[in-house]
């Protein structure tokens, strides 16, 4: 049996209600008012409403309608000018008091007038309580004069819930204040930690594709006498590794001129970027280089986020960049071992006990080994870096794993 929606079924009421938050301020207050004025003139609800002198009543006639749209429609603009709006309302509602007219369901749009005004006015808002305040207190005294039996209580009654739809609309836009404001403190820290990233990332394809390049252009010179057939294969590394470069430069300052949700977003861009399963090209780029490289991977490779992908992407190439530095023409190992809830990665380099000192760190802070440290400790996991026994020098990193779903 095939069940059929109903025509006002719920996502249908969901979308239905998106497209009308999505309006103009003055189209959706422009209805509530609207609204409210024609609810003024149905008489099961004139007995619902303010009411505060309690005179004799007298017949409606043209000028109690008039009253009566008075109260409503300048509700139209209670987002745009506050303060105005209720003005209007305000001495309406005193009007309508003060003549003795019927109690109409128009009076509610003074609550809904000193609503907005706590909500949404920005400016003179102490000014604008003090003129409040000063005008039923002289709306009191002028219907006192005209023989209205209510008492000091009464006026006072009336007066807190008068108070109290202004304190809700002032509760409402401080709450909406402090939402901005850790909205844009949430926002400068993204920002702040974009920066950051891309300060690293910069660093990494700065620092890592030149140290290669400075390398096989040495090598190269070096086989000008020694092997000159393998001088082109040495001049064609330093094109690769410049290529290289230029690609991930390219992709960086793409994350630069846009956003990084845009980036990541970016099928072409998604595909520039450093991740595990590049992490092999890094060894044959060692390789061509003139660094023998043997790389193996181990267990079964899952997409993982972006952020690991790329810290053990950095982690590879850091080791082997400071291989090629420290240790030239040494065997080197590299170990990508995929676990059920982690990554591990291990460099070795044979040689002497030479490396770099990873206790310091750039003029800029986070450089280097250092630097991929502390990435690595963001993502939970862990860098040991240090001399072996039998000599050269071994990098480990053990990254929790964090499947793409995530």
């Amino acid at each position: 049996m095939v069940s059929r929606q109903a025509p006002w079924s719920i996502p249908l009421f969901r979308a239905s209600l998106d497209r009308w938050q999505e309006r103009d301020v003055l189209l959706k207050d422009g209805a509530l008012a609207l609204t409210l004025a024609l609810l003024a003139f149905v008489p099961p609800l004139s007995q619902i409403g303010g009411q505060i002198g309690d005179l004799p009543e007298r017949p409606g006639n043209v000028l109690s309608g008039g009253l009566a749209l008075a109260q409503t429609v300048p509700l139209a603009v209670r987002r745009r000018w506050p303060a105005a709006g209720l003005a209007v309302i305000a001495g309406a509602f005193a009007v309508h008091q003060a003549l003795g007219f019927a109690t109409t369901f128009a009076s509610m749009g003074l609550y809904l007038a000193l609503y907005s005004a706590g909500a949404h006015q920005v400016r003179f808002r102490s000014g604008l309580v003090v003129v409040a305040g000063a005008g039923y207190a002289g709306l009191a005294v002028v219907l006192k004069c005209l023989g209205s039996p209510n008492s000091l209580p009464d006026y006072l009654v009336f007066s807190l819930a008068l108070a109290a739809a202004w304190l809700v609309g002032s509760t409402v836009r401080t709450r909406r204040r402090e939402e901005a404001k850790r909205s844009r403190l949430a926002a400068e820290v993204a920002t702040a930690a974009e920066r950051a990233r891309i300060a690293r990332e910069l660093h990494d394809v700065v620092t890592r594709h030149v140290t290669a390049m400075v390398v096989q252009a040495d090598a190269a010179q070096f086989l000008l006498t020694s092997a000159p057939e393998r001088v082109v294969e040495g001049l064609t590394a330093v094109s690769d590794t410049g290529r290289r470069a230029l690609t991930e430069l390219r992709y960086l300052l793409g994350v630069l001129e846009a956003t990084g949700e845009a980036a990541s977003a970016d099928p072409a861009a998604a595909g520039r970027t450093p991740a595990l399963g590049r992490v092999e090209d890094l060894a044959e780029q060692a390789r061509r280089s003139g660094q023998p490289v043997e790389f193996n991977e181990q267990g079964e490779r899952r997409p993982q986020s972006v952020d690991v992908e790329l810290a053990a992407y950095r982690v590879v190439q850091e080791a082997l960049t400071n291989a090629m530095k420290h240790a030239p023409g040494k065997p080197t190992r590299v170990l990508l071992r995929h676990g059920d809830g982690h990554i591990e990665i291990e460099v070795t380099t044979d040689g002497p006990n030479t490396a770099p000192d990873t206790r310091k760190a750039g003029p800029a802070g986070g450089r280097g080994l250092a630097g991929l440290r502390a990435r690595v400790r963001m993502l939970d996991g862990e860098l040991e870096t240090g001399s072996r026994p039998g000599g050269g020098f071994g990098v480990r990193a053990t990254i929790p794993s964090r499947p793409l779903q995530e």
